[in-house]
């Protein structure tokens, strides 16, 4: 077995994202007229490796086995913050060591860096590993389900609207006084692949939040008010028939728990947001690909 770095190439993305689907055990293609077809999603995760091998080529490997891949890490780092955006094993492999060495090559590229942050898996062997590996682990919590439009009657009076490029100086500012760092090149990213941003700006403070279909991807604010009325703003824009989703939610985060149980939403626990250095931010929704 190899480890080597990730290249900025179609072939390595798309192994990346079998290894990940085969982990995760989930599908990650549908079959159009009897041939298969990466969906959508794969498509964005073909793309997010690629991304990350540019702008972080050292944070980025793959391990090769016979020449095909069983196990893949991506990492970043952002201004003194180290995240991990991918860490995963072939089934087969799984706790043979392979995923210790993918984190050890992957930490390397945050070497420096105070802070670090991950979005964890409900895998024991994937929490035991990261706290092995210095972070704090907070549970999770997710919201389900499909929205109850008539908690969503009051529009409150904090307003909300499209964002685009012309903003991305303000979310880097709302970045850097949660998180103590931007998502810089990333919202680049976000904005070609998710569905929307939405962005409040007023004297009473500012905050951002990305929406995808039913899936609220991210969520910044600087106070709790501006972030109920983000998160309120994006689960009422999720198309009729869509369940929504909201994510890595900590027990920090109760004023989104609220919002979700006023629309209908189911709570359920899931994973674990890992930090190291650094508390949960608030109010802040992360999103697993680059938190």
């Amino acid at each position: 077995m190899i480890i080597r770095p990730v290249r900025d190439s179609a072939a390595d993305a798309a192994a990346v994202r079998e290894v990940a689907a085969a982990a995760f055990g989930r599908p990650d293609t549908a079959r159009r007229d009897g041939t298969a077809v990466p969906d959508a999603r794969a498509v964005r995760h073909e793309a997010r490796t690629r991304h990350l091998v540019r702008t972080d080529p050292q944070g980025c490997w793959v391990a090769e086995d016979g020449g095909r891949a069983v196990g893949a890490a991506l990492s970043l780092r952002r201004e003194g913050l180290w995240l991990l955006a991918l860490l995963v094993v072939d089934p087969a492999l799984q706790g043979k060591g392979v995923g210790r060495l993918l984190l050890q090559r992957a930490a390397a590229h945050g070497r420096g860096c105070l802070r670090g942050m991950l979005c964890a898996s409900p895998s024991p062997a994937a929490a035991r590993r990261y706290r092995l590996s210095g972070f704090t682990l907070h549970p999770a919590m997710q919201l389900r389900g499909p929205v109850d439009r008539a908690g969503l009657q009051d529009p409150g009076d904090i307003p909300v609207h499209p964002g685009g490029p012309g903003q991305l100086h303000l979310l880097d500012s709302v970045d850097r006084r949660l998180r103590g760092a931007a998502h810089g090149p990333d919202h680049g990213f976000m904005l070609a692949h998710f569905e929307e941003l939405l962005v409040a700006d007023s004297l009473a403070g500012s905050g951002y939040c990305y929406r995808d279909g039913g899936e609220v991807k991210l969520l910044a604010a600087t106070s709790k008010r501006i972030a109920v009325r983000l998160l309120r703003e994006a689960l009422a824009r999720v198309p009729e028939g869509t369940d929504a989703l909201v994510e890595h939610l900590t027990a920090d985060q109760e004023w989104a728990v609220d919002v979700g149980l006023e629309v209908g939403l189911t709570v359920g626990t899931r994973g674990y947001v890992a930090l190291r250095g650094m508390r949960p931010p608030v109010p802040y929704l992360p999103d697993g690909a680059f938190l």
